[in-house]
């Protein structure tokens, strides 16, 4: 079954402090866009929603815009930034680290399905 949506009519918007994410569902896929503005930390923003301590999504990304630093819970750190494409496991805190806002593709499925969701 061939199945086409378009990114910017989602099916699904999920609102939380400094941010938001758009959501597509298909068939076997979950695309998400998430739009983070400076000044936003997951810790802050979506930690109070989700009811955890990290971020226990799973994220295969692509940044379209802005920077993020990434720090895991065993304390490795990474910063992400346009054209980066990045997997970022379950068990980590970010937050943007750019004058701008921070936009990022998401392919993974986790983060339109779960992402922003009380548990």
């Amino acid at each position: 079954m061939l199945e086409i949506k378009a990114a910017d009519k989602p099916d699904e918007r999920r609102d939380f402090p400094r941010g938001h994410l758009e959501a597509v569902h298909l068939t076997g896929l979950d695309f998400a866009v998430g739009t983070f503005e400076p000044g936003w930390r997951w810790s802050e923003s979506v930690g109070p929603i989700a009811g955890t301590k990290s971020c226990e999504i799973h994220h295969n990304g692509y940044v379209v815009q802005g920077r993020m630093r990434i720090r895991m819970d065993d304390g490795a750190e990474g910063e992400v930034g346009p054209g980066d494409i990045f997997v970022c496991p379950p068990g980590h805190d970010a937050w943007v680290v750019s004058d701008e806002q921070c936009v990022v593709y998401d392919f993974a499925g986790g983060m339109a399905q779960d992402y922003a969701k009380a548990k």
